[in-house]
């Protein structure tokens, strides 16, 4: 189901009424609009060109589902769901118009906090030494937590998902020389709110496109494929952010797992702070993607076997429940066997919900309570036959019953299928920047990133359909995107 090019920014006057300013006689892309071809409203939520929503699967709310965090290249920002008013919360060092490399201190965000109204990140000095921070939402205090440890004879330390009571942070490393140095302990990610395009940040790694913080550069398969084969001997851990039990103290490392398979992707479960989902990374076809392991180290469990020659699952996530994993998988890749897969922590149960000819999304999320999914879209083709899906979708799911319902036992997979509601044409969106799908926690709206007024910004769109909206109100979004950002996107 994943399909995945930088356009040229130019503005032209609109308006006045379809005009915010981003800084003193800039146009900027409009606040609000009703999509003509959908009837759903569209919210710009961010003001700050080449910002950007969370990695989907990342939690960017804060508990009391009053906040949401994203980035931009000056820093760390909140929004408050309710008013949609933001404000920087972390702010990113000056860099000169003369700088090289990175810019020492700019932070690199990491996820919201499940138990406390914050946001983790890390930042690395001048001297290279990289610390873990926590700032609070509401009162701006940052505390640092503790600092990544560089043992000798290791390289490519990354630290990036932090459990549920907030107590332990996972990453990984790896052993032996200095080959991890080339790759990280994974592939090279440019930290959020960088500056998009800065030195440091070569054109060939992820996330360093000229706008917006998920790009993925063209040749992002075969890094892919020369990480998998470097076999390299990594090391999964973590590493403690609070005192704990029998002497435990801030930055204490517990390594969980020895492989020489690309371990990536690390993301605990929202609610159990014992449990940590990861991935064997590489092409799908070429691994058995998905584990779940205890922070004790036990219980190093495949969460899903391939069984046909290029099947492929992944763009995996936590429910908003913590009881389910979500993923897609293709039952074969480029077929039209795809589905949205859900594998239940605690009884074992799975469900695949069919997806339909034009649903293809680089990635789907899901509310809370089950009721909706959510499609980021994917790159289109206007060739006859092709699949039209540019678009931001929500899923209807649907589970299929029976009279025969005595013979699907717990351990056969459970099907459904989805109704597609479409909410944003994104034609003029460029899917080389991945928009990131998300629902507000009262399922109200949709969040994505879109570049189609050339740079990125937040986005959210209303789930419900516009009510008698002002006819000004209403307009095409590839029309108006086309106003700010005249050149067509890449056809895939």
């Amino acid at each position: 189901m994943y399909r995945k090019t930088v356009a040229a920014l130019a503005l032209v006057l609109l308006p006045l009424a379809c005009i915010a300013q981003t800084k003193p006689g800039d146009p900027a892309p409009p606040r609000s609009w009703v999509d003509k071809d959908t009837g759903h409203r569209v919210w710009r939520l961010s003001d700050e060109p080449n910002s950007g929503a969370f990695y989907f699967n990342i939690n960017a709310y804060t508990p009391d589902e009053k906040q949401m965090i994203y980035s931009a290249p000056d820093g760390i920002h909140v929004l408050d769901l309710a008013t949609r008013q933001t404000r920087l919360l972390v702010a990113n060092p000056p860099r000169s118009a003369d700088a090289t490399g990175p810019v020492p201190g700019t932070v690199h965000i990491l996820v919201a906090g499940h138990k406390t109204n914050s946001v983790f990140y890390t930042s690395t000095d001048a001297n290279k030494v990289t610390s873990i921070y926590k700032a609070n939402t509401n009162t701006g205090v940052v505390r640092k937590l503790a600092v990544v440890p560089h043992p000798p004879n290791t390289s490519g330390w990354s630290v990036v998902t932090v459990n549920a009571d907030e107590t332990l942070i996972a990453g990984t490393y790896v052993e032996g020389d200095d080959t991890g140095k080339q790759y990280g302990s994974n592939l090279p990610v440019r930290p959020a709110g960088a500056a998009p395009g800065a030195a440091g940040n070569p054109d060939n790694r992820v996330g360093s496109a000229a706008q917006g913080p998920h790009y993925q550069p063209p040749n992002k398969s075969a890094m892919m494929v020369a990480r998998l084969a470097a076999k390299l001997p990594l090391v999964l851990f973590t590493l403690r952010l609070e005192p704990g039990p029998n002497g435990a103290k801030p930055g204490d490392v517990k390594p969980l797992l020895h492989s020489t398979d690309w371990v990536n992707h690390l993301l605990f479960s929202p609610t159990d702070p014992s449990l940590l989902m990861y991935c064997h990374e590489g092409i799908w076809q070429d691994v058995d993607r998905l584990w779940m392991i205890h922070t004790d180290g036990t219980h190093n469990i495949m969460v899903h076997k391939r069984t046909m020659y290029m099947e492929i699952w992944g763009h995996e996530f936590w429910g908003p429940d913590g009881e389910t994993i979500w993923y897609q998988w293709d039952y074969p890749r480029n077929s039209d066997s795809n589905f949205i897969a859900g594998y239940d922590v605690r009884t074992g149960k799975r469900f695949a919900y069919k997806t339909n000819h034009d649903d293809g999304s680089i990635h789907v999320n899901v509310t809370k309570d089950l009721s909706l999914f959510a499609g980021d879209g994917s790159f289109g083709s206007k060739a006859s036959g092709g699949h039209d899906c540019s678009w931001i979708m929500v899923f209807h799911p649907q589970l299929l019953r029976g009279d025969a319902l005595a013979v699907n036992t717990p351990d056969f997979w459970q099907p459904g299928t989805l109704r597609t509601e479409r909410l944003v044409n994104m034609e003029h969106h460029n899917y080389h920047e991945e928009p990131n799908v998300r629902f507000t926690p009262d399922n109200k709206m949709v969040i994505f990133t879109g570049n189609m007024f050339g740079p990125s910004y937040v986005f959210g769109v209303e789930v419900e359909k516009a009510v008698d909206p002002p006819a000004a109100d209403v307009m095409s979004t590839t029309e108006l995107a086309k106003k700010f950002n005249p050149v067509d996107p890449p056809q895939r």
